[in-house]
C-alpha cells in the first residue's frame, strides 16, 4: 500500500471518528444535560485531531526510515554481494535498482540494479506495509481514546483551539527558522570570503573580473561596485521612472475618475501585471524592446548602442511592477478622509486641484512605502536582467550600453559545476548578503512609513 492511498484511508477514518464522536456528544444535548462545555462538533474535532494527527506524523517520520531500512535489506541479500566497493559507485547502482523498482521501464546503464530492482521492490512492499498497518493501528488507539473522553463536562473546545493555536505557533516557527538559517548560511559563506578577499575591496573596488584564486598582490577583481551601479541604475532610477508615475496615476484615475464598472474591470486586469512569469517579460525585453531600442539609438546617432541595455530592462521591469505601485498608492488615497477632500471642494477648489493639493500629499506616505516596496523588489529581479541588460559588468551611465546586476552575477557564479571553497563561488553569498541587507533595509523603511500612515488616519 503505498504512503498516499495510507493517507486518504487515515483521513476518512479521522471523518468518521468526527461523525461518530459528534453524534454521542449530540445525545448530551438531546439528553437534556445542563452543564455540557462544549458543542458537538468540537468533540467531533477532538477526536479526529486524535485519530489522523498521530497517525500523520507517524508516517512522515516512516517515509524517511523506510528507504535506509529497504536499502539495508538488500544490502543484506547475496545478490549484492558483488557490489563495487566504491560508495559513490554503489549508491548510483542501488539508485538505479529503487527508480527501476518503481517503474520497470526505465532504461539503467548497470546490470547490476537489474537484478536488485526485485529486492527492492519487496522491501518496501514490505516496509510500506509495516507502515500502513502501524499507522492504522495508532489511528484507531487515538480514536478510542478520544471516544472514551467525551462526557458533558469534557472540555473539548479549549483542546481543540489549543491544539490549533499550537499548530500555528509552529507554522510560525517553521518561517522564522528558515529565514534564521538562510542568514545564518549567508553570514557563514560571506565570513569565508572575506577571509580570502578584502572586504574594503569588495564594497568599494571598481573591477568585477571574479577568478578562482586569489594571488597576494596582485587584483583580486572582486570589486562590486559596477554591480551595485547596475541594480540601482536598472531597479532603482530606470524602472521607477517608469513605474511611479504610470502607477501613481493609475492609482489615481481608479479612486477619482473611473466609474464603479470601470474600475471593478481596470483594476483586475491592471494587477495581472504582478502575476506574468518574470521569463516572459524576459523574452518581451530581449526579442522587442531591446532591438527597438537599439534601432532608435542608431537613428539618433548613437553608433554604440547594445543590442543588450540596460534600458530595455529597466522599462519593462518598470511595467512589471506597475502593479505594486498603483495599488499601494490606490489603497492610500481611498484611506484618505472623505472630509479632507469634501472640505477642498466646499472651499471652491477644483477636483484636480483637490486630488495635487490635498489627495496626494495626505496619501503621500503610503504612496512613498509602496514605491519602497517596489524598489525592494525590483532590485531583486533576474531574469529581465539576464535575457535584456547582459553579464557585462560595466560602470557606466549610458542607458543603451549593456550592465549586469548583483542577482545576475550570483546566478552565473554558481551555475554549472562550482566549487564551494573557491573565492568565485564564495563571492555569490557575500553579493546575496549585500543584497539582502539592502532589500531588508528598504523593507523596514516601507513599513515604518506605512504604519505611521494608518496611526494618522485609522
Amino acid at each position: 500500500m503505498t504512503i498516499t492511498a495510507t493517507f486518504f484511508l487515515i483521513a476518512g477514518l479521522g471523518l468518521i471518528a468526527w461523525v461518530f464522536a459528534r453524534a454521542r456528544a449530540g445525545r448530551f444535548i438531546q439528553s437534556g444535560v445542563a452543564s455540557v462545555h462544549s458543542l458537538p462538533s468540537y468533540h467531533g474535532w477532538y477526536a479526529a485531531m486524535w485519530a489522523v494527527v498521530p497517525a500523520i506524523l507517524f508516517l512522515l517520520v516512516w517515509s524517511t526510515i523506510a528507504p535506509a531500512l529497504g536499502s539495508y535489506q538488500v544490502l543484506e541479500s547475496p545478490l549484492a554481494a558483488g557490489l563495487p566497493t566504491d560508495a559513490f559507485e554503489r549508491a548510483a547502482i542501488l539508485s538505479e535498482a529503487r527508480a527501476l523498482s518503481h517503474n520497470p521501464d526505465l532504461k539503467v546503464f548497470n546490470d547490476a540494479a537489474v537484478r536488485l530492482a526485485p529486492l527492492y521492490e519487496a522491501a518496501d512492499s514490505k516496509y510500506a506495509m509495516i507502515g500502513a498497518l502501524a499507522a492504522f493501528l495508532l489511528c484507531f488507539a487515538g480514536g478510542a481514546f478520544a471516544f472514551t473522553r467525551i462526557r458533558p463536562d469534557f472540555r473539548a473546545r479549549t483542546q481543540v483551539e489549543r491544539t490549533v493555536m499550537f499548530g500555528l505557533l509552529l507554522a510560525s516557527l517553521i518561517a522564522i527558522l528558515a529565514t534564521l538559517g538562510i542568514v545564518a548560511s549567508l553570514i557563514f559563506e560571506t565570513i569565508r570570503f572575506f577571509g580570502m578577499v578584502s572586504p574594503f575591496e569588495f564594497l568599494f573596488g571598481l573591477d568585477w573580473n571574479p577568478s578562482d584564486k586569489v594571488v597576494d598582490g596582485q587584483a583580486t577583481g572582486f570589486g562590486a561596485v559596477p554591480l551595485f551601479w547596475g541594480t540601482v541604475f536598472i531597479g532603482a532610477i530606470i524602472a521607477m521612472l517608469v513605474a511611479i508615475p504610470l502607477g501613481l496615476m493609475s492609482a489615481v484615475y481608479l479612486t477619482q475618475y473611473a466609474s464603479a464598472n470601470v474600475r471593478k474591470w481596470m483594476k483586475p486586469i491592471l494587477e495581472i501585471l504582478a502575476g506574468v512569469p518574470t521569463v516572459v517579460y524576459g523574452y518581451f525585453a530581449a526579442l522587442t524592446v531591446a532591438p527597438a531600442l537599439r534601432s532608435f539609438a542608431v537613428s539618433i546617432g548613437i553608433t554604440d548602442a547594445s543590442s543588450e541595455s540596460a534600458l530595455a530592462a529597466g522599462l519593462v521591469m518598470g511595467v512589471m511592477i506597475i502593479p505594486f505601485v498603483s495599488s499601494m498608492a490606490d489603497d492610500s488615497i481611498a484611506a484618505v478622509p472623505g472630509s479632507m477632500r469634501d472640505g477642498s471642494l466646499a472651499m471652491g477648489a477644483t477636483k484636480s486641484e483637490t486630488i495635487k493639493q490635498v489627495l496626494i500629499p495626505a496619501a503621500l506616505p503610503g504612496v512613498v512605502g509602496g514605491v519602497l516596496l517596489a524598489v525592494s523588489r525590483a532590485i531583486g529581479e533576474t531574469m529581465i536582467v539576464v535575457m535584456a541588460a547582459g553579464l557585462a559588468a560595466n560602470l557606466t551611465a549610458n542607458p543603451f550600453a549593456s550592465v549586469t546586476t548583483v542577482t545576475t552575477q550570483i546566478v552565473q557564479l554558481l551555475t554549472g559545476d562550482t566549487d564551494f571553497d573557491s573565492p568565485m563561488t564564495l563571492a555569490a553569498f557575500a553579493l546575496g548578503l549585500t543584497l539582502f541587507v539592502v532589500t531588508l533595509l528598504l523593507n523596514i523603511v516601507a513599513l515604518q512609513i506605512v504604519k505611521r500612515y494608518r496611526e494618522a488616519y485609522d
